[in-house]
Parts: C-alpha cells; sequence; structure tokens
C-alpha cells in the first residue's frame, strides 16, 4: 500500500488561487498519509505571511489535514538522517529534513514540486510532483 507524505508546497495549495491545483492537493490530502511538524511550521509561516491568514483561518485550514494525516515529530533521528542524505542528495538541509521524516514515517511518496520529480531515495520514497 503506498502512504504519501506531503510537502507543505502541495499543503499551500490548499488556500492557493489557481484552482486546478487546489483541488488536486485536497483530492490527495483527502486520502491521508504523512506531514511533519517542519511541514505545519512551514505552512503556518507562509499563510500568515504571503496570504495573510489569521493564526484561527490557519487552524481552520489545517484541522481536517491533521485529521487525514498523521504528523511525523521531529527528533535527532530525523536531524541524523537528514545530515546523511544532505551528504548523499546534495538536497537543501531543510528538504532534507522533510525527506528524512518521510522516511522515518514510512512513507513510499513524497508530494512535492520543489524537487526532482521521479527520483527514488534510498530506494524506497519516490518523489512526485502531484501537479505535473
Amino acid at each position: 500500500m503506498t502512504e504519501a507524505f506531503f510537502d507543505t508546497n502541495t499543503l499551500l495549495y490548499v488556500i492557493a488561487a489557481d484552482a486546478a491545483k487546489s483541488a488536486r492537493a485536497t483530492e490527495l490530502l483527502r486520502k491521508g498519509g504523512a506531514i511533519s511538524v517542519q511541514v505545519l511550521n512551514e505552512f503556518t509561516t507562509v499563510a500568515l505571511r504571503k496570504h495573510a491568514l489569521t493564526l484561527r483561518e490557519i487552524e481552520l485550514v489545517l484541522e481536517p489535514i491533521r485529521v487525514t494525516c498523521r504528523t511525523q515529530p521531529l527528533t535527532e533521528a530525523t536531524y541524523d538522517k537528514a545530515a546523511f542524505l544532505a551528504g548523499r542528495y546534495r538536497y537543501a538541509f531543510y528538504d532534507c529534513v522533510m525527506i528524512a521524516a518521510a522516511l522515518l514515517a514510512d512513507c513510499d511518496v513524497l508530494y512535492s514540486e520543489d524537487l526532482q520529480h521521479g527520483q527514488v531515495i534510498e530506494g524506497v520514497l519516490t518523489i512526485i510532483n502531484p501537479f505535473r
């Protein structure tokens, strides 16, 4: 069974003006999967700054996502895995923290439009751009 991990950009399309991408993101998120504390933090930062949402509005957007998606904590193991991945794959460290969280959550798909579509990380996690 495929379990998906969602990058922040996928969540942000839920509130975006692009109707097609918003519908696609909502469809995928309804199926469930995993996110991380980092994704919640990044979503909140961007929603406050770029979308001018209030914290209450952000809570209302994230509530159904947090019900359908489990949240992977950030731990020392996440950091250690991210440091290894950064050396091996040369992604930015924050991207490696997210990839590490996806791997530690036992996901096999990472939905992101910012990373290399089709790349397989550690033989188990495939990066998919859901908007291609």
